[in-house]
């Protein structure tokens, strides 16, 4: 099962979502906000549209870290990620 993680080297939620869905065994791609500008634009355009992040974007939070599935869908839950790959 592919997964991207949107989120930031600089944000202990996405280090710390990072290490639980490892420790599961699952190597999602990391999409590092931060330093890479692709991957930023990706995400924002994501933030901009998605239903899922407009609760966020109205208390002025980021919205990381993002889990983006094969199917197109989106967490920001890494328990879901789990719970997906266990099923799959």
């Amino acid at each position: 099962m592919k997964v991207i993680l949107y989120g930031s080297h600089l944000c202990q939620d996405t280090l710390y979502d990072l290490m639980k869905v490892k420790e599961a065994g699952i190597r999602p791609v990391f999409e590092n906000i931060s330093v890479n500008f692709e991957a930023m634009k990706a995400f924002m355009k994501i933030r901009e549209t998605d239903p899922l992040l407009a609760p966020l974007k109205e208390q002025n939070r980021l919205g990381i870290p993002l889990f983006e599935f094969e199917d197109g869908s989106r967490t920001l839950d890494w328990k879901e990620v789990v719970q997906k790959a266990e099923n799959v």
